[in-house]
């Protein structure tokens, strides 16, 4: 299982960049990685395909694009590379645009970055204005080795456990493109509210892309997910909840009080 310092090096570092268009700047965080021969050109082009195809739905919080795409004979290893825009560009999101730092991940596998993600968000999610004033990589990394940092013990919860349990399959459902990238995002931060309210041992967050989904809907409560892929999954039969800001714990703690009517 590999850690966010493993995956994100300083030379896959880029501070300032400018870039034309969203495109543009998926092809410079694509650049990075194919310059330490992490991936082929293929992936990048691949990685801007998933938008053509799915819409916006990598931009996952205010000013932030996580893009990716499914693991291929293209990625050559799993890695991460951090483009912060000199001035900040449109991906067409109705939320969260305008985009200033673009992260890309490519994977060989949809766990194995599992641990790296969980940081990531959780870096995001409370680092962000000192991320955004680094001056350099060695900055960077200095303030996502924080965020990997062991969680001190929680505060007791405000939700008790025991209302977990008036729960159908108590299970969510968080979906995505692919199923390995902004879909472990929004899960990371569902399961820091799960650890808050102490729901954890009685609840199971899946990440798991849209035609998965379909599938699997009946195992589960709900699903969370963005704008564009709610419009794609359509009618499931339960309930589609769209989360704006996939760092944000409040915004996800006010959507489960309200699908759970806490």
């Amino acid at each position: 299982m590999f850690v966010l310092k493993d995956l994100l090096k300083a030379e896959r570092i880029e501070l300032d960049r400018t870039v034309t268009d969203w495109r543009d700047g998926i092809r410079a965080a694509g650049a990075l990685l194919e310059k330490t021969h992490s991936i082929d050109s293929a992936y990048t082009d691949a990685m801007i395909a998933s938008v053509e195809e799915n819409g916006p739905y990598i931009v996952v919080a205010p000013g932030f694009a996580f893009a990716h795409a499914r693991p291929s004979e293209a990625v050559h290893e799993t890695a991460m590379s951090w483009v912060r825009l000199a001035t900040p560009i449109s991906f067409g999101h109705e939320k969260n645009d305008p985009v200033d730092l673009i992260v890309a991940l490519a994977a060989q596998d949809s766990t194995s970055h599992n641990k790296a993600m969980a940081a990531l968000a959780k870096a995001l999610g409370k680092y962000r204005t000192e991320l955004n004033q680094a001056q350099t990589p060695e900055e960077i990394q200095a303030i996502l080795e924080k965020a990997a940092a062991p969680k001190q013990a929680s505060s007791p919860a405000p939700v008790t456990a025991a209302a977990a349990q008036t729960t159908t399959q108590d299970k969510i459902l968080t979906v995505c493109g692919n199923g390995l990238g902004t879909s472990l995002f929004l899960k990371n931060t569902l399961e820091q509210v799960f650890d808050a309210w102490g729901w954890s041992p009685y609840m199971t967050v899946e990440a798991t892309d849209t035609i998965s989904a379909k599938g699997k809907a009946n195992e589960a409560d709900l699903i969370l997910t963005s704008g564009e892929i709610a419009r794609t999954l359509g009618d499931v039969g339960i309930p589609v909840h769209v989360i704006n800001d996939f760092t944000s714990a409040d915004e996800i703690d006010a959507a489960l009080r309200e699908l759970y009517d806490i």
